[in-house]
């Protein structure tokens, strides 16, 4: 999607959030994007819940680039981390940097753990990885699907091309639950788009 960078002037649609601390927040992640040399394409839509859809997921830089952009927007980023990061004196810190923890030992699986945290939050953007991993895969996972289908709520697709060095914002996808006929319409708006680790990201089908 071609449009002019939001970091060169153009005032992209905020999302909500407002005051002094997201302004200087968005300040910010503005000079750092900057400063890296991205930039950034579309507006954030105007969602209160979706499962963001963060590809390609090469490089522990990704978190970073997406977290600022994310904060650029306006928008705050959560993600999913192990229960034990939150189980210790400094978990209050670690949920406020967005951390959504996942129980394994809980009777329920992550799915349905994801969607009660939905339904219990008022606002909640969950950014997930497709591949399920940085290294190189072939195949996407389902989850970030799943999740969404489960909490009822679009996913937002985003692009983190480091080829162009451009951040796009390419809007919500509703899903219908047919994960065969959906997933070639979600990977065609990465097609072209590549990782920081060019060889570990691929939009090929899922065997």
């Amino acid at each position: 999607m071609a449009g002019k960078n939001p970091l060169s002037g153009d005032r992209p649609k905020p999302s909500p959030r407002r005051g002094v601390t997201a302004s200087v927040w968005r300040q910010v992640c503005a000079l750092t994007l900057a400063a890296a040399g991205w930039k950034l394409e579309g507006d954030w839509p105007d969602a209160p819940k979706a499962v963001l859809v963060a590809a390609p997921h090469t490089s522990n830089w990704d978190g970073l680039w997406m977290l600022a952009a994310a904060g650029f927007y306006r928008a705050k980023l959560r993600w999913m981390g192990k229960q034990s990061l939150v189980d210790n004196p400094l978990g209050w810190l670690v949920r406020w940097l967005g951390c959504v923890p996942v129980d394994r030992k809980a009777a329920t699986d992550m799915v349905e753990q994801m969607a009660e945290a939905f339904a219990q939050s008022d606002r909640l953007i969950l950014a997930v990885a497709p591949e399920g991993t940085r290294a190189a895969t072939d195949s996407w996972k389902s989850g970030f699907y799943r999740i969404a289908m489960g909490a009822e709520v679009p996913l937002l697709i985003t692009i983190l091309d480091y080829g162009t060095r451009t951040i796009r914002v390419g809007g919500l996808f509703q899903p219908t639950g047919d994960y065969e006929r959906d997933l070639p319409l979600i990977k065609a708006y990465y097609v072209g788009a590549k990782g920081r680790h060019a060889s570990q990201f691929s939009v090929s089908e899922n065997p």
